[in-house]
């Protein structure tokens, strides 16, 4: 009984001095679902520098993406003329649906040229052109050539960011590469590789010359940029290999070089006029090599030579080796065509030809390439 008076006698007397703030008594609660603040994992300042070889991309990314812009192609299309007797008699007939395309592109010069591919803006009745920075802008078809895919197009506009053009001839197999565009429609996508090769045909035309490439390429990259790590377009993206639809690695892009020999032409004549010489070629065999002692494969052989052409003209025949154009030497046969389709019409010029193992310089004047519709 005197144990339970002293306990609540000591209660009182510790209350009592609690109140008249004597004595102070903290009391720590800890949540037991309270996490601590401190991480127990370690952490690298984001300041660190990356790797020179790495960090060369990404300013490289930073510096072209405002000239890459996204294409986008509106088609209404025509309608057939059953569509059109039927709309006469009955009311409520749907209109044709619109036809859209979209792509990439870039601007080349600040007043307004913006490079895509043909295809991109085929058929196209509006074409609207949207910059990461800048907004949309409608654009004008200026000219095309569908032989090598490729489109000019105008926007108004001044003091465009723009990508410089480089020297695709110069281009190494196994050089690293990036390219951006509109792939699915996702906006200014960047994919890094390297060239796979060079020089690849693959069916699309008279003039392929495809760069080949694992930077992925995806539906909505045509027309966009490839470049190398200088930070200058060497292709334009345009087509890939691919069995589902989605990139699987083998990409293809117009070599630049090809583009700059028609983009002239295009702005100031909204058309291609190439040159035409009147052979068939094809590349120098091991039997060419030992028949006529050549030390190497340069050349191009001449298969066929057509009646009443410029080259008949100059006295070219089967069997002869084109080893000169113009003053310089042709490498393959591809190089003879290019090169001679580069020739304005009119331009005499000198072949240098072997021939029964002598070299033979032979005078031609370059005729006009027309298509076959035309010729006959």
């Amino acid at each position: 009984m005197r144990v339970r008076t002293g306990l609540v006698l000591l209660v009182l007397v510790v209350g009592a001095l609690i109140v008249t703030g004597v004595l102070s008594v903290q009391v720590e609660v800890k949540n037991p679902l309270t996490a601590s603040a401190r991480p127990f994992w370690t952490e690298k300042p984001a300041d660190t520098p990356l790797p020179p070889a790495f960090a060369v991309w990404v300013e490289l990314a930073q510096a072209v993406k405002p000239a890459v812009v996204n294409v986008g192609a509106l088609s209404r299309g025509g309608s057939s003329p059953a569509e059109e007797f039927f709309r006469r008699f009955f009311e409520g007939l749907p209109e044709r649906t619109p036809r859209r395309s979209l792509g990439s592109g870039f601007a080349i010069s600040g007043d307004g040229y913006v490079v895509t591919n043909f295809h991109v803006v085929r058929g196209a009745d509006q074409i609207l052109v949207r910059f990461a920075e800048m907004g949309e802008r409608r654009a004008r078809l200026v000219g095309s050539d569908a032989k090598i895919d490729i489109a000019l197009l105008k926007v108004e506009a001044s003091g465009l960011p723009v990508i410089p053009l480089g020297d695709s001839d110069r281009l190494a197999v196994g050089e690293p590469v990036m390219a951006i565009g509109n792939p699915f429609g996702l906006d200014q996508t960047v994919t890094t590789g390297i060239v796979s090769a060079k020089e690849r045909f693959i069916g699309s035309g008279p003039y392929d010359d495809f760069i080949q490439t694992d930077a992925s390429i995806n539906p909505g990259n045509s027309g966009g940029p490839l470049l190398d790590s200088r930070g200058a377009v060497v292709g334009i993206n345009t087509a890939i290999f691919s069995q589902t639809g989605g990139s699987v690695g083998i990409g293809f892009a117009i070599p630049i070089n090809l583009a700059k020999d028609v983009l002239g032409q295009l702005r100031e004549r909204g058309r291609v006029t190439r040159g035409y010489l009147g052979v068939s070629v094809m590349p120098v065999t091991d039997d060419v090599m030992r028949e006529l002692r050549l030390s190497s494969r340069h050349g191009a052989v001449v298969a066929d030579v057509v009646p009443r052409s410029p080259a008949a003209a100059s006295g070219l025949q089967r069997g002869d080796v084109v080893l000169e154009f113009a003053g310089r030497g042709i490498g393959s046969p591809r190089d003879l065509t290019r090169r001679v389709a580069a020739t304005p019409p009119g331009t005499a010029t000198t072949l240098i030809v072997i021939r029964d193992s002598g070299k033979r310089a032979l005078e031609v004047t370059i005729g006009e390439l027309r298509d076959r519709a035309e010729r006959e």
